[in-house]
């Protein structure tokens, strides 16, 4: 029978050698390593970093991937994007709107593309303007408060086609956390 010494030793050694010491892309920045064409791929061939949003109403974020570590946090808002910056095994290194990371288990990810309208600016009163076509004149068919979150249908680079329940229109790609600048998206 191994000693506690041993197990300890090796318990290390694993630690060592986990994900965390894995290259990871980003500095922090949440459009910091995303670029228009990025060849970085994970080990799921996937590029890193990309946008997806959580599936499930209710998901645990981990300090570590796997089971086995401790829940950081936990999310209860299905449709959140997530911005994943690292993979190991099914395990999914993920940065939310605010900048907290952690894991995730990839089967409570979706590839659905979500957006958060100026999560920069929650809290503040200005409205942001969504509007019929993708052009800066174009009528405004509602106005939405920083923070809330839709489905993006398209972005073309520099707009996105979004929907916030009933109501569809165009934001400036900018002005929305869940696509990158320049990102191209189609329906």
């Amino acid at each position: 029978m191994p000693s506690r010494l041993a197990l300890c030793l090796f318990a290390l050694a694993i630690l060592t050698i986990s994900p965390a010491a894995l290259p990871v892309s980003g500095n922090g920045s949440a459009y910091a390593a995303a670029s228009v064409g990025n060849t970085n791929k994970g080990p799921s061939g996937l590029p890193l970093p990309r946008f997806v949003s959580l599936k499930s109403s209710r998901v645990n974020l981990r300090i570590g991937p796997g089971l086995n570590y401790a829940i950081d946090w936990m999310y209860l808002k299905s449709g959140l994007p997530m911005e994943i910056i690292q993979e190991f095994d099914n395990w999914r290194r993920v940065r939310d709107p605010d900048g907290t990371e952690g894991w995730i288990n990839q089967s409570l990810l979706s590839g659905k593309r979500t957006a958060i309208v100026a999560p920069w600016q929650r809290g503040k009163p200005a409205l942001v303007a969504l509007r019929a076509n993708a052009e800066e004149t174009s009528r405004v068919v509602a106005e939405l408060q920083p923070g809330v979150i839709g489905k993006i249908d398209v972005c073309n680079g520099d707009w996105c086609r979004m929907e916030f329940g009933a109501a569809r229109g165009w934001l400036k790609q900018s002005i929305v956390w869940g696509a990158y600048p320049g990102e191209t998206i189609e329906d």
